[in-house]
């Protein structure tokens, strides 16, 4: 029923105007509009809903991520944006924070303004 219809995916923030700073400026999605409730953005066809919150706790693991071809590279645009991957002591990480699973494919995390985890990855 719902396999053959689009997504919507929802991120919480407390600070609307640094969260669409962070998206549309840094991460290159594009603003929509704003509805008064959320920012909505456009993530190559995903509609991406920044719901407005008075408050939250940022869960410990990831809530968005985007698939990438080449993750070293998108890594380190990311990082001459300012942006920085996290470093995790429970499995080994590259010097650009990329983990390779047992697969091949590669995950590496960051977070948004408001403490959210998210991730680029590449799979095999």
């Amino acid at each position: 029923m719902l396999g053959s219809t689009s997504i919507v995916a929802f991120v919480p923030t407390k600070d609307p105007e640094k969260a669409r700073a962070f998206y549309e400026g840094v991460l290159g999605l594009r603003f929509m509009k704003d509805d008064g409730f959320a920012m909505v953005l456009d993530a190559n066809g995903i509609m991406i809903r920044v719901a407005k919150v008075p408050q939250f706790t940022p869960a410990q693991f990831t809530i968005l991520g985007w698939q990438v071809k080449d993750i070293e590279r998108v890594v380190a645009e990311l990082q001459k944006k300012g942006v920085h991957f996290e470093v995790f002591g429970f499995f080994k990480q590259d010097a650009f924070g990329i983990w390779t699973a047992p697969t091949g494919d590669k995950v590496a995390w960051f977070k948004d303004p408001d403490g959210n985890i998210l991730s680029v990855s590449e799979h095999v």
